[in-house]
């Protein structure tokens, strides 16, 4: 599936740069009055979480493509090189960063609910990429959330088109069931021709197959793209090719205090070791103990001294 790698090889990132709002409250909330909770500002976005958790994992050098606004550049940008990321960021001249409020309950199950202004990491385009970007790369990755604008879908393709130029294999996360609901399931599969590895999960690959069965929409998936590596939070991940599910692999046992980003966590994990010359199985084990560890901590990257609000106080 493409040209060999080399082991801890170089990873290119294109996807979202956000700020996080992540509420986690301490009971039901309340209608019309206060809720108790403990609030934090960090930096977000799936493909900067991605971006530094395969830092984390050991991927040898990370370069992440987004767009912020002027507002929290200068931040962003500081965060993702203390993690160790390369960043490559455009800065939007008409619209501010993007923000999730991040609503994380008090159960075991710390489970989240986003709402979402995406701002300028909607507004990546095709204008925003280089081919120089590929340079020494050897995987491409694209969050999912570049296919739920018309000018991060012209930018996907021109990616695309250009890394199977290099032979190099690209990688997506669908991102949202949500947003892929608005999208369409033929549209997104359509938008993928030509990724070689599909990291959904549990929801969003049901959503895509129509099937209720978690192995079989993983199996169905997979005679799609090549390489199909399903999350499931507390019940591991299955990883399937040729239309056959060919592990079941298991979570790591976690007390959960925010479940956001965990995916994510997942993903850079799984892609730092796949570089890194791992089997998928071997990979799929990794991410599922990064997951481990960030759902056991409140944001969603991973433990970075700088990655944190003082970074935001001292603008």
């Amino acid at each position: 599936m493409g040209r060999a790698v080399t082991a801890g090889g170089a990873l290119l990132v294109v996807g979202d740069v956000v700020t996080d709002v992540v509420v986690r409250h301490r009971g039901p909330l309340a209608t019309g009055t206060d809720t108790s909770a403990a609030v934090r500002l960090l930096p977000g976005g799936a493909g900067a979480n991605v971006a530094c958790w395969a830092v984390h994992s050991g991927c040898r050098e990370v370069r992440l493509l987004g767009r912020v606004g002027a507002e929290s550049a200068g931040w962003h940008e500081r965060a993702l090189i203390a993690s160790g990321v390369r960043p490559h960021l455009v800065v939007d001249p008409g619209a501010p960063t993007g923000t999730v409020v991040c609503l994380v309950d008090s159960s075991a199950a710390a489970e989240r609910t986003f709402l979402t202004d995406s701002g300028a990491s909607l507004r990546l385009e095709a204008g925003d990429w280089s081919d120089p970007l590929l340079d020494g790369v050897d995987r491409l990755h694209l969050s999912g959330y570049l296919l739920f604008s018309g000018t991060g879908r012209a930018l996907v393709a021109r990616a695309v088109t250009a890394a199977r130029a290099r032979g190099v294999p690209v990688s997506l996360d669908p991102a949202s069931a949500g947003f892929l609901v608005t999208l369409g399931v033929d549209r997104f599969l359509a938008l993928v021709e030509g990724v070689d590895l599909l990291l959904p999960s549990r929801d969003e690959a049901c959503l895509l197959t129509g099937l209720p069965d978690p192995a079989d929409a993983a199996a169905e998936l997979s005679r799609h793209v090549p390489l199909v590596v399903m999350k499931q939070g507390a019940a591991g991940a299955r990883v399937a090719w040729t239309g056959a599910v060919r592990a079941h692999v298991p979570a790591v046992p976690a007390i959960a205090r925010d479940t956001t980003g965990a995916g994510d966590a997942f993903t850079g994990a799984f892609l730092a070791a796949l570089l890194a010359g791992t089997t998928p199985e071997a990979a799929a084990a990794r991410g599922c103990g990064a997951g481990a560890l960030a759902v056991a901590r409140v944001g969603a990257r991973p433990p970075r001294a700088r990655c944190s609000s003082e970074v935001f106080r001292a603008l």
